[in-house]
């Protein structure tokens, strides 16, 4: 029997550059919230139980929209910073008895509604092959320059680089030490694979997805319509 996987939704964010007076996780997405769309595309890809972390005075908002969700999910308020979110939902993990065994978590931005459960899949599945650490990542199409501190730029070999993704997974203890450490130091992480490579853990990349954007501002809705609309 495969280890349950958990995965730890950040959906704290207002969406400021969406609009709009709801939080962008529950901004609708051909009729379904974004937080909605994520839950439904972790749960076919492997993910048994989910903890999505939220901003406070949105709790009746989120428990109304993820009454009958694809999988368990619980809540828990978010911090001021990422780090201090993702922390907040691991604690959640570790202090629920159906969650507190669980070794393999996924942290996932639920402004990426439309990740394809495949590329989850291949999250989990590295998890469960001895990767520590695993990220989703796409290749940079774009041609890119580096800009020194005269302004002078210098084009970079874009061969070489690639797109990180959500979601992002972690041997759960891994992740706790890593935050831990990021806070001692007194690091900000935008990153969670970041955090873990600093201490010396191996990240481990698989292939991501065009379709997992990051939805942003409105021409990011716009193009995720477009996606679901191939979809169908």
């Amino acid at each position: 029997m495969a280890e349950p996987v958990v995965a730890v939704v950040v959906a704290a964010g207002a969406g400021v550059r969406l609009g709009g007076s709801a939080p962008k996780a529950l901004r609708q997405l051909s009729g379904r919230s974004l937080v909605r769309h994520s839950l439904d595309a972790l749960a076919a890809g492997g993910v048994d139980r989910a903890v999505v972390v939220i901003a406070a005075g949105t709790e009746a908002a989120f428990e109304t929209d993820l009454a009958d969700a694809a999988l368990p999910t619980s809540y828990v308020l978010g911090g001021a910073r990422r780090q201090d979110s993702v922390r907040a939902g691991l604690a959640a993990i570790a202090g629920d008895p159906d969650t507190a065994g669980c070794r393999f978590v996924l942290v996932h931005d639920a402004a990426r509604p439309l990740v394809p459960p495949a590329v989850v899949a291949r999250v989990v599945e590295a998890l469960a092959a001895g990767s520590e650490a695993v990220v989703p990542a796409v290749p940079v199409v774009d041609s890119i320059r580096s800009v020194d501190s005269s302004g002078v730029s210098r084009v970079v070999d874009r061969s070489v680089l690639r797109a990180v993704q959500t979601p992002q997974g972690f041997v759960r203890q891994v992740l706790e030490a890593a935050l831990s450490r990021a806070d001692a130091d007194g690091r900000e992480v935008s990153d969670d694979a970041t955090a873990v490579e600093a201490i010396g853990v191996p990240v481990r990349l698989v292939d991501g997805s065009a379709e997992a954007l990051k939805v942003t501002g409105p021409a990011d809705l716009a193009v995720a319509e477009a996606i679901l609309a191939g979809r169908r």
